[in-house]
Parts: C-alpha cells; structure tokens; sequence
C-alpha cells in the first residue's frame, strides 16, 4: 500500500499550494468551462528551478492563480523552467505553451500526442469528427460539428520543445520522474511516477469521481477503449502510489481506483449489448437510449462536444465488444451497423 498522502483541505478546489508530499504542492486552478471548474497542477523542485506539471488552462486568471500560489512557498513565476504536460487538452497544454517565449519554459508531452497537435485547426477543434459520426449513425451531429467556426478564439498553441518517449526521465533536484505512456483518453497520454514518494500524477487518466472521455481530440486513435483498459492494467502491474489527479481530490490509492474504471467500463460494455439485444444498431442509437452523467441526462440535452464525447465512447465500447467476439460489425455505405453475437 503507498503512504498516506498529507491532509488535504476538505474542499480540493480550495486555492493555493497543498503539500502532497514532501517538496511537492498541489495547485488548483480556475477553468473557464462549465461543468469541470478547477484543474490540479503540481510543482517540484527542479536542478535548476521548478517543475510544474498541468500547468492550466492559458489565462490571465489562471497566471495570476499560479503566481501567487508559488510566492507562498516562496517563488517567482519566473523560477518555473520546465512544465509537463500530462496530454494535450487545452486545460493542460496552453498555459504551459503561453509561456515559453517570454519565461523561456521547457515543455514536454507524450510523442503521440503529436498527431492532434499536428493537426491542431483554429477554426474547428474536431476537424476529423464529422467523418467518424457520421460513421456511427449520427448524421445531424455530424453536421453541427462540421459547422463550427472557432476562428475569433486566440488560445496559444502549437508543438512542445520536446517529446517523452516511454520510460523517459525527468531530473528533479532530489530524484527523478518517470514518464509511462497511458493512451486511451488521448493518443499520447503520460503519467509521472515519482517512486521515491510514492505518488503517481496521473492527469485525466485516473480520476477520482469521473471517468474520462476517449476519442475527445483531433486524430483519435481507432481503439482508444483498448488502449484505455491496457493502459489501466498497465498500472496494477506497477506498485501502488498515491493518486494525485488533473481533477479532484488526491486519492490514498491509484490501484483502488483503477480496479473502480475497470469495472465501470465492463459494465458499460454490458450495457451496450444488453442495447444492442434490444434492437440498437449503431453507437449513436445507443448512446440516446442510455444516460449520462451524474445527472443521468438524454444525450439530446448535453453540449455539443459532450454529445460528441458520448457518441466516440459508444463506438469504442463497441469496438472491444467485436474485439471479443460478442457482437458482429456490419460496414454498409450509411454507418457501421452491430449485432449482438
């Protein structure tokens, strides 16, 4: 079992630095998207100044929040030199990328997150998406994703200064981080183990209380649920350490919380088919005949993107299910079509 993590406030939103371990605090940070208010960022000591992983969201509110998190400990926003991103989503990268020129930051991400940053598009965000709904059955979602115009936005972004290939290290003042590919919410998803404290920064891949979304960037990958379940697995096979998430409240075990998604996700896959016994074909006609959310909410009554999100993740749920052989997939010129085995 990994050690008990230092207490944290009641409220994980609560801002400021919070102690996780000795020499590394927790920061949270305001977003601008309703429904997911705060993202944690985590700072270190570096060899030549500090490390700050998920650094936000690009935003005067959010430096203003780093800023003064870091003089409690007694630091300058200029003594960050190097940031790590945990993937590529906007709540992660931006900030970090926002402050390269004039900080002169380093930044690092996963080697495959290439594909979407490549493919990165100011006017629409999900620029592949239409052509992989429309696949699935849902046609007039196709369309309104297609139709969206985000060429007014200025959000910084482009490549990083470097990519982390699996099993990479990053040198800390005492130690090091380890870089573990995790793919599954996003292409080239990474976790940090820092074995020396028994912690694991673990980004959107293991969260607390949700569960994160697949195929949500610009080239997802063909199988994100594989990938996702591989990549849980892959961290029961490794010690167990405490969660520190992009997204709630640090956790005194990522093992216990992993064995929570994996379970999730087969009884989510249960769920599909018991749709699909029942005369669904497609993945956007299951993902209407299941609800969403906390809330419990028809598919109709959520945010584009999260109509989206939902959509992708039917089909990847779909996908494991031909995987193991439990339903048929049926390719015709309209949509892919599956049938319970």
């Amino acid at each position: 079992m990994p050690a008990n993590a230092i207490d944290q406030p009641d409220d994980w939103t609560t801002p400021g630095a919070h102690a996780v371990a000795p020499g590394i605090h927790r920061i949270p940070l305001p977003l601008p998207i309703a429904g997911l208010s705060t993202v944690n960022a985590y700072v270190l000591e570096g060899p030549d100044g500090l490390v700050l992983i998920d650094p936000g969201w690009a935003s005067p509110a959010n430096e203003h929040a780093v800023t003064a998190a870091l003089a409690e400990l007694g630091h300058r926003l200029g003594d960050v030199r190097t940031c790590l991103a945990t993937h590529h989503h906007w709540d992660h990268y931006t900030q970090a990328f926002a402050w390269r020129e004039p900080l002169g930051v380093r930044l690092l991400i996963g080697e495959n997150e290439r594909f979407s940053i490549d493919g990165f598009d100011t006017t629409n965000p999900f620029p592949n998406h239409p052509e992989l709904l429309a696949r699935c059955g849902a046609d007039e979602l196709a369309e309104r994703v297609l139709a969206i115009d985000m060429s007014g936005a200025e959000t910084p972004y482009g490549p990083p200064d470097g990519w982390l290939r699996d099993n990479d290290r990053i040198p800390l003042a005492a130690g090091e981080l380890e870089a573990i590919a995790t793919p599954g919410h996003t292409r080239g998803h990474v976790v940090y183990a820092h074995s020396p404290a028994g912690v694991l920064f673990a980004g959107d891949h293991v969260l607390p209380r949700i569960t994160p979304s697949l195929g949500f960037e610009v080239a997802p990958e063909p199988a994100p649920l594989r990938s996702y379940i591989s990549s849980l697995k892959l961290l029961l096979g490794r010690p167990d350490q405490v969660l520190l998430p992009a997204h709630g409240a640090v956790g005194p075990s990522t093992h216990a919380r992993v064995r929570e998604l994996l379970d999730h996700h087969r009884e989510r896959l249960d769920e599909v088919n018991e749709l699909l016994v029942a005369g669904a074909t497609t993945a956007y006609e299951v993902a209407r005949r299941l609800p969403w959310t906390r809330h419990r909410r028809q598919l109709d009554a959520l945010q584009l993107e999260h109509q989206l999100s939902a959509v992708m993740e039917i089909e990847a749920h779909l996908d494991v299910l031909a995987h193991l052989g439990r339903v048929t997939l049926e390719e015709t010129p309209a949509a892919r079509r599956y049938n319970a085995a």
